[in-house]
């Protein structure tokens, strides 16, 4: 009797079957016709399809030595094999999957840009109404550019609408000093300073410059000049209060003028005011004229008695350079190169505390306020970005934004809903305030 002796091909399968020498860790065969796990996978469990490939497919994943990391490989593998759409139907569910895509993208509205076109500003965007950036120098409603005032080579560094004048005078770091006829927008006068003017102000008929070393004065009702020594270094600030005129220098020195009977100089240094370890960049009056608050380099927000010119109080929650202060009645905001904007309030103990902090993001660069046509509390706040936010209180929603080609240092406002913008190009710009807001554009 012939016995035949039945030969296993090497595309033969043993469903369910676990190798016993696998499982003792000595099976030397690659491949093996029995299964290397203890349980079968679920493609085992499958109906069987005799194909070179899948044979091939199903050895490579069991062929991995059982090492904790290639287990891990191994699970991943089988995960994802298991798993995945069979072939014949992947065209199908990509088309399918691209056609809902195009679908959510038809139905969802694009949201506007709030950048500004970079081609645009230098007039050479070539895809004109189409292009997703702006094509405009601000975003917003209920504002408007009324004049660009070109003519200062640097930043202008303040301005000044003096009592009884149709002029507007504006100086700048390019050491000028330029008045602007408030009709036509043209330059009525230039006066070369001599040296950069870092800071701009006005009192009733007087206009106060900043210069190295020293403050210029000028009243414009009678062409009278005068020197106000006193300030080390460049003066970068300037503001008054309670009567008294007060600059804060790179050397972290606040110097105070008050009138004087004297013939020669309306004006007596009667005070200065040390604290700071570095320059005052930035000076604000409130509480009734009386207390002076200084911003420094040093980080720190010191608060002044104009009565007594003594330091009340020293406030430390900037981690960066106190670049420009605000008073707005009882509350007292402050920007920083720390890319945030504080808002301090007093309490019962007659002390300071941050109330809110809100993030910016780029370094404060300047602060302003004013009020819409309507009443609403509005903050400019200009940023590293070469940008101007503008952010209705208290809620810090952003009303809309003002853009320039290089950085805004300067922010100031007027009466009869005017402010203006300056940026390091030597552009100054005059916005207004619209009676109404602009209609929103029909879809």
């Amino acid at each position: 009797m012939d016995m035949k002796v039945k030969r296993f091909n090497r595309t033969d399968r043993v469903i369910g079957t676990t190798c016993i020498y696998w499982l003792q860790g000595r099976c030397n065969r690659n491949p093996c016709r029995f299964l290397h796990s203890e349980t079968p996978s679920i493609r085992a469990t499958a109906s069987y399809r005799d194909d070179t490939a899948s044979y091939h497919n199903a050895r490579k994943r069991c062929s991995v030595s059982p090492t904790p990391e290639s287990a891990k490989r191994v699970s991943w593998r089988k995960t994802e094999n298991d798993m995945s759409v069979p072939k014949h139907t992947t065209k199908k569910v990509l088309s399918r999957n691209l056609e809902d895509d195009r679908e959510r993208t038809q139905v969802l509205p694009q949201k506007p840009s709030t950048s500004i076109c970079k081609y645009w500003m230098n007039d050479n965007c070539v895809h004109g109404d189409k292009c997703r950036n702006l094509h405009s120098w601000s975003y917003g409603d209920g504002f408007s550019i009324l004049a660009k005032l070109q003519g200062h080579k640097k930043l202008a560094t303040g301005i000044a609408l003096p009592n009884g004048s149709d002029k507007l005078y504006s100086g700048s770091a390019d050491g000028t000093l330029r008045s602007w006829d408030c009709h036509t927008g043209q330059c009525a006068n230039l006066m070369n300073l001599g040296a950069e003017a870092t800071s701009l102000i006005n009192e009733g008929p007087w206009i106060f410059v900043g210069l190295p070393n020293t403050v210029k004065a000028w009243n414009i009702q009678t062409a009278s000049q005068f020197t106000l020594d006193g300030p080390k270094g460049r003066v970068l600030a300037m503001t008054v209060g309670n009567d008294t005129l007060l600059a804060g220098a790179e050397d972290g020195v606040i110097s105070a003028w008050r009138g004087s009977s004297e013939p020669n100089s309306p004006f007596e240094l009667v005070a200065s005011l040390c604290g700071h370890t570095k320059s005052v960049v930035c000076l604000t009056v409130g509480a009734h004229n009386k207390m002076l608050y200084s911003g420094s380099k040093d980080q720190s927000i010191k608060v002044w008695d104009l009565d007594t010119f003594q330091c009340k109080m020293t406030l430390n929650a900037h981690a960066d350079e106190v670049t420009s202060l605000l008073c707005w009645d009882n509350f007292l905001l402050s920007g920083s190169s720390d890319r945030t904007i504080k808002v301090w309030y007093k309490t019962m103990e007659e002390t300071l505390e941050v109330a809110y902090s809100h993030d910016v993001e780029n370094g404060v660069v300047a602060l302003s306020g004013m009020t819409d046509p309507k009443d609403k509390p509005i903050v400019f706040c200009s940023t590293r970005d070469n940008s101007v936010r503008l952010y209705e209180l208290p809620s810090f929603a952003e009303r809309g934004r003002l853009f320039a080609k290089q950085e805004v240092g300067l922010i100031d406002v007027a009466p009869g809903g005017l402010f203006f913008t300056g940026d390091r190009t030597g552009m100054l710009t005059v916005w207004k305030w619209l009676e109404e807001p602009k209609a929103a554009a029909s879809s």
